[in-house]
């Protein structure tokens, strides 16, 4: 088995798109660019990320460095989900995502990356197989969540926690099946959990909703819920993939050996 060399594609860099998406009624023409520009981004998306297999996204900041703690729980992740068969998908910035990108591709495993047009914390981390950069948040978020059969999430910004919320709420509407959403840190994710613990007291959301996560420190629990809730379930195997059109220059995504 040879190591493949897939296409990283990126979008042009402006860095106004969500700006002008989100700035209220436009001419018919602007509207109708816009909704072209978001269409290429989600072709683009589908393409590159067609022969990704099962993955399980990480979520978590941008702005952590190598020696921070989170920074190397993410790399043990990373290389933990991948044992498993999963392919590893994040953000594909630097940061908890480079980290868990950088621990797939310790252990050999495939490595993907849904980055997003940013004034900073833009550029993808060296440690992906393909990458794919948007235009618009939203159809980063769908690519993310296209794809994956888990979520994972460590210590992260606004953004971790925009992305968290939106999967405990595909899930809680049934908008996606439920796949198991892992909090790596307990002391962490705390003040999150107690917010939910006190919504559903106040009746804003079900008491079982406060159930659909697992928070842990530990890579090994974490690895086994994966296994458990995601492989099991869905009868997941390790399957032959569709095979790429060269006529479109698809290229497969494979495995390191050696």
């Amino acid at each position: 088995m040879t190591s493949p060399e897939p296409p990283s594609t990126s979008a042009p860099h402006d860095n106004g798109s969500d700006l002008v998406l989100l700035e209220g009624p436009r001419s018919r023409i602007r509207e109708l660019g816009t909704i072209l520009r978001a269409g290429r981004d989600f072709i683009r998306g589908y393409r590159t990320l067609h022969f990704v297999g099962p993955c399980v996204t990480i979520f978590g900041s941008a702005r952590l460095v190598e020696d921070h703690p989170a920074y190397a729980q993410a790399r043990e992740l990373g290389a933990a989900v991948s044992r498993l068969g999963f392919t590893v998908m994040t953000g594909g910035g630097p940061g908890v995502m480079e980290a868990a990108n950088r621990g797939a591709r310790d252990v050999g495993g495939p490595s993907v990356g849904c980055n997003i047009e940013l004034p900073f914390e833009q550029d993808p981390n060296p440690y992906l197989d393909v990458s794919v950069t948007c235009r618009y948040f939203f159809v980063r978020k769908v690519l993310l969540f296209k794809y994956s059969y888990a979520f994972v999430a460590l210590p992260g910004g606004l953004g971790t926690l925009d992305e968290l919320t939106e999967a405990l709420t595909l899930i809680q509407t049934g908008k996606i099946k439920q796949f198991p959403v892992v909090l790596m840190g307990v002391d962490y994710w705390q003040p999150f959990v107690d917010m939910l613990r006190t919504m559903a007291q106040a009746h804003t959301i079900s008491p079982h909703d406060v159930d659909l996560m697992l928070v842990t420190d530990s890579i090994h629990e974490a690895s086994q819920h994966i296994e458990r809730h995601a492989i099991q379930p869905f009868g997941l195997t390790k399957a032959v993939p569709p095979s790429p059109w060269k006529v479109l220059g698809e290229r497969a995504l494979g495995r390191r050996v050696g």
